[in-house]
């Protein structure tokens, strides 16, 4: 995986990458901030491994400021993930539109049968 798209893919495919952006999305934060909420369940190089694959996706920037190292969430990494999904999402739409008007045209067609008229 050499694109920048698949790397993206790729660190967004897992929940606890998504759940760092997500910490992120709020503010800087320390490896040792990220790693809090997972700390239970993995140790702090597996946490560190999962920010590598961030920072290397170009999702997340880290920073040195004199003893601490902040991460930062970069949102323009996501404009390509944004741009690609943009054409479905104007497929679907237009796919939604056609189906909506012929299901207009069917129940306009329709008659009413005794059961649906009331005395």
């Amino acid at each position: 995986m050499t694109d920048t798209l698949s790397l993206t893919f790729a660190a967004l495919s897992d929940p606890t990458r998504r759940a760092m952006l997500s910490r992120l999305a709020q503010g800087a934060a320390s490896i040792s901030d990220l790693a809090r909420p997972f700390l239970k369940k993995m140790s702090l190089p597996a946490v560190t491994k999962h920010v590598k694959v961030l920072e290397k996706a170009g999702l997340i920037t880290k920073t040195r400021e004199a003893q601490w190292r902040p991460c930062t969430l970069n949102p323009e990494a996501l404009r390509p993930v944004d741009d690609w999904m943009e054409q479905y999402r104007v497929l679907w739409e237009e796919q939604f539109d056609r189906l909506d008007e012929y299901l207009k045209t069917v129940t306009s067609k329709q008659k009413p049968t005794p059961k649906d008229q009331k005395p």
